[in-house]
């Protein structure tokens, strides 16, 4: 009997291992190991990448939707705000009351009402004019009907934006059919159904997704906030973006948030390594099959259903419930996943599963609850370290964003999954911490759902709407740069015009200058760089030994205010007394040499050792000049002095001079670019093209003026307000305009103008302005720059504004970057615009397909800006895509580029002048033939001669 009882034991012992290996099977695809997960991640963000591309985004199966929500809260936000949250079986309206100040705070009152499945998945125009007849409900039972508050729409499905109030559906997910919907927008069906009720209007100002509006609320208490993680009935992610890396919208500065859209990953087949034969199930039983993947395996609305498919097919194994399937157990849906969550919790007993089971119909015994337990855990752990899994590559993608070896981060939560199961949450943090090892990520749950995000986008977009009303109309489309780039390239047509010259604005002036360097260069030259406050005298010589070297020394001499606006003859001898000292320092006053003047304001000529000034800019009003030939007045002052002579061979603009010293560097460069504290840009033309001097052959290089561009009133439609201030308060009125736009010297001023402005509307400062503020010239272009940097911008932001008397906050702060960021921003655009119909002129003078040059550029914003250099090339490159241009930057200045003209020059005359000796030698040879013929012939006969 005793070994009938053992044997008995061992058979029930076989048959539970027997058991146990079996479930252990079954559940074995559900445990990810570490490397899965970590494989997991990177497959995820190679689909962000993918996503963020113009080229793939097309395919990705991670969308990476551009929400358009550019901001979050910064606690400046006040007044009465609508929401509506849409996402599921009940639909919520909300009106959310905001009180900003000392006594922030957030008030909601909300009702929720139901969606029948029949509206959920009967036509759109059902379903929209359900919604507003909840919110007509909703009105009349506050009181506010009559009043047309600001909505913002919380629309938690697939949506592509095109701006923050438009959001066309891309798919609907979660049970919704609705017809007619897919492919519209959203807010217009919303509005339609609004004028078809006529009996309230709303101003529908954002559309978002649920886990924006999670982002937003939690960004309400936390600043740090720029992840949303929706984890119930549904599942996905958004995070703030740098818009450098978002190629599907225009634009590189500040941040945007972009709805990941995470449902869809692996659509492609890329996680199907891990998909069990269940996860294939519950796919091909749902309304979109092949599609949504990842949610299946990690969301609420499907926890549920994969873990009946396994008790179906444990069942069948006889490993359950006595091998009998019950009809409760056959019906899709019965097991939810609030289920799951109760199952799952540690205090409860075997005993209340075994009910719980029961309710469902399921007749169980402790085993089969301890089986079920063990299968819903393995389900909701693989769900939760999946969606772990995608939030690391997230935050590791926020992490390299910001260039930190370690991130500091918080990511706002919501989602019942996540609320409620006993250990989603645990094991989800658990995930991400062990596969991003260098974030430090802190949960933050929202307790107020996304309808208060709603609102409080809304409340955001319409702050930003009122401070993007000052900056609007500096925001260029590529339509209208293609545009401006159109008109320039008229300009410059009438500007080589012998007819159009006369009354051109940009001018076009010849400069005599024929020829890039082309390495034979060489002797010892003088340079001067009149331009600025500053003037710079050169010695350079050029030698050629093994190859061509060049070497300089200089000095820099101060032109004081009252020398710039004083009398031409007192600059001239200024320039005179600086050019002697320079000689003395270098003990050449003996020597001729010959000298390269770079004079940097709009000059006409008709060689190159003449320049008639046409009008002063940049701050010089010296009387006498306009008119004058400059190298006449420079002459003059020396000969006054008659301590020491000049050779001036050559006077050049600072363009014409930076264009020559690249081309020193590289051969291909012809085009010239200066954009500092003025603007300019010279390039080669053909001869024949140039009406204004005579010959056809060759090239010359041409100094467009292009400061003067739109003086004709031909910019007008681009000007703003701020623009015109900063005319009427110049040197010279009406003229130069489109170097008022763009460059340094009124860059600065631009932004105080903006700034104070803002200000007086109490958008800025809390309507504060100080004096020094109200100051003209306080705010430099120096100070833009510092403020754009992408890592100190903000922190030098609110140390320059503090020192102009304001006491800004962080939200100040990034306002003001903002300004400058477009303002800035404006400058490169219309630079790459004016710079992109000269390359246009050159690829169709040399009648190519594809134009290969290179730019060479000086100027202390494009060589001090953080971000204008690569804006410039981005934008020019965008506008003149048939094209291959190299951007150079000029090391030496434009003074070495003056040498260079002279030196070029040098060569030219030597070689003429060579020339000239060989023919007259070979004139005078042929004219002693003709006369002593039959004498040299007798000679070289008895080798007397030879020849």
């Amino acid at each position: 009997q005793v070994s009938a009882q053992i044997l008995a034991f061992f058979t029930v012992a076989r048959r539970l291992a027997a058991q146990r290996k079996e479930i252990d099977a079954v559940l074995e695809p559900f445990l990810l190991s570490p490397e899965t997960l970590r494989e997991v991640k990177n497959k995820m963000r190679t689909e962000l990448e993918y996503g963020l591309k113009r080229e793939t985004q097309g395919s990705a199966t991670v969308k990476m939707l551009p929400t358009y929500v550019c901001g979050t809260p910064d606690g400046t936000e006040k007044g009465k705000f609508l929401a509506l949250d849409l996402g599921g079986t009940n639909f919520r309206v909300l009106l959310v009351k905001i009180r900003s100040g000392r006594r922030k705070s957030v008030r909601m009152y909300n009702k929720i009402f139901a969606i029948p499945l029949e509206i959920m998945q009967g036509t759109g125009e059902e379903l929209f004019d359900h919604i507003v007849h909840c919110i007509a409900d909703f009105l009349e039972y506050m009181g506010i009907k009559g009043a047309r508050l600001p909505l913002g729409f919380t629309f938690s499905f697939p949506c592509k934006q095109a701006s923050i109030d438009k959001g066309t559906l891309v798919g609907w997910t979660k049970g919704f059919k609705a017809t007619d919907c897919e492919g519209e927008d959203v807010v217009d069906m919303l509005r339609e159904a609004i004028k078809r009720r006529n009996e309230f209007d709303l101003d529908i100002v954002a559309v978002v997704n649920d886990t924006v509006g999670t982002m937003m609320t939690c960004g309400y208490e936390d600043p740090n906030c720029e992840i949303g993680l929706i984890a119930g009935t549904g599942s996905n992610v958004c995070y703030m973006e740098d818009m450098k890396n978002i190629e599907i919208v225009e634009g590189n500065e500040g941040k945007m948030c972009i709805n990941t859209e995470w449902g869809g990953f692996g659509d492609n087949g890329c996680i199907d390594n891990i998909r069990t034969e269940y996860d294939k199930e519950v796919d091909e039983g749902s309304l979109n099959p092949g599609k949504q993947r990842y949610e299946k395996m990690t969301s609420g609305m499907y926890l549920g259903e994969i873990v009946r498919q396994i008790l179906i097919d444990l069942t069948k194994r006889g490993l359950l419930f006595r091998g009998q399937i019950s009809e409760s157990l056959r019906k899709r849906g019965i097991f939810e996943t609030k289920f799951l969550s109760q199952i799952e919790s540690d205090r409860l007993a075997l005993l209340q599963v075994r009910q719980i089971l029961q309710q469902l119909g399921l007749d169980s015994t402790c085993e089969d609850s301890i089986i079920v337990k063990e299968v819903c855990g393995a389900v909701s752990r693989r769900a939760a370290q999946l969606c772990g899994a995608g939030l690391a590559a997230i935050v590791e993608k926020k992490r390299e964003n910001r260039g930190v070896e370690h991130l500091q981060i918080t990511v706002g939560v919501d989602g019942t999954l996540y609320k409620l199961h006993p250990h989603f949450s645990r094991v989800l943090q658990e995930t991400v911490k062990e596969l991003a090892p260098w974030c430090d990520v802190t949960f933050m749950l929202s307790e107020d759902g996304s309808g208060k995000g709603a609102a409080l986008i809304t409340a955001v977009a319409k702050r930003l709407r009122n401070i993007d009303k000052y900056l609007y109309a500096m925001r260029l489309s590529d339509e209208t740069l293609i545009d401006i780039m159109a008109r320039f390239r008229r300009e410059m047509k009438n500007g080589l015009s012998r007819d159009f010259n006369p009354t051109a604005t940009v001018k076009m002036l010849p400069t005599f200058v024929r020829s890039i360097p082309d390495g034979s260069e060489k002797g010892d030259f003088i340079a001067l760089d009149l331009g600025g406050s500053y003037f710079r005298i050169l010695r350079v010589k050029v030698s050629h030994e093994k190859k061509q070297t060049v070497q300089m020394e200089s000095e820099i001499y101060n032109t004081p205010e009252d020398i710039m606006h004083g009398s031409g003859t007192r600059l001239f001898d200024h320039v005179a007394e600086c050019l002697g000292d320079f000689m003395e320092k270098q003990q050449i006053k003996d020597k001729k040499l010959p000298v390269g003047f770079t004079f940097s304001f709009p000059c006409r000529q008709s060689k190159l050792d003449e320049g008639v000034l046409i009008t002063w800019t940049k701050r010089f009003k010296a009387s006498g000049v306009e008119g004058a030939d400059v190298v006449k007045l420079l002459n003059r002052a020396i000969k006054k002095r008659g301590d020491y002579d000049a050779d001036i061979m050559a006077v050049v603009n600072d363009t014409v001079g930076t264009m020559m010293t690249c081309g020193f560097d590289d051969q291909r460069c012809e085009v010239g670019l200066i954009i500092g504290t003025g603007t300019n840009a010279c390039y080669m033309e053909e001869m024949r093209h140039i009406d204004l001097v005579e010959g056809d052959e060759g090239r010359m290089c041409i100094n467009t003026e292009w400061g003067a561009f739109g003086d004709d009133g031909s910019l007008e439609d681009i000007r703003t307000e701020f623009d015109r201030e900063i005319d009427r308060g110049s040197l010279n009125p009406g003229k130069q305009l489109f170097e008022k736009m763009v460059s340094g010297l009124y860059m600065g001023e631009l932004v105080r103008l903006i700034l104070v402005k803002m200000a007086k509307e109490g958008l800025l400062f809390e309507g504060r302005i100080t004096p020094e503020l109200l100051t003209k010239g306080k705010f430099e272009t120096k100070h833009v720059s510092a403020i754009e940097k992408s890592k100190e911008g903000l922190s030098k932001a609110k140390d320059i504004l503090t020192r102009l008397g304001v006491e800004p906050s962080h939200e100040d702060c990034v306002a003001v970057q903002h300004v400058c960021t477009i303002v800035s921003f404006r400058s490169a655009n219309l630079v790459a615009a004016t710079l992109g119909a000269i390359l246009c002129q050159l690829r169709d003078n040399k009648g190519v397909g594809r134009l290969r040059t290179t730019v060479g550029v000086d100027g202390s914003l494009y060589k001090m800006h953080p971000q204008y250099a690569r804006r410039l090339h981005k934008t020019t490159r965008r506008l003149v895509p048939d094209s291959d241009v190299r951007f150079l930057l000029s090391e030496s200045g434009s003074g070495k580029g003056a040498a260079m003209v002279t030196a070029v020059a040098y060569r030219l005359m030597s070689s003429s002048q060579t020339q000239l000796c060989t023919c007259v030698a070979i004139n005078t040879l042929g004219h002693l033939l003709g006369i002593m013929g039959p004498e040299l012939q007798h000679a070289a006969a008895l080798g007397h001669l030879t020849v």
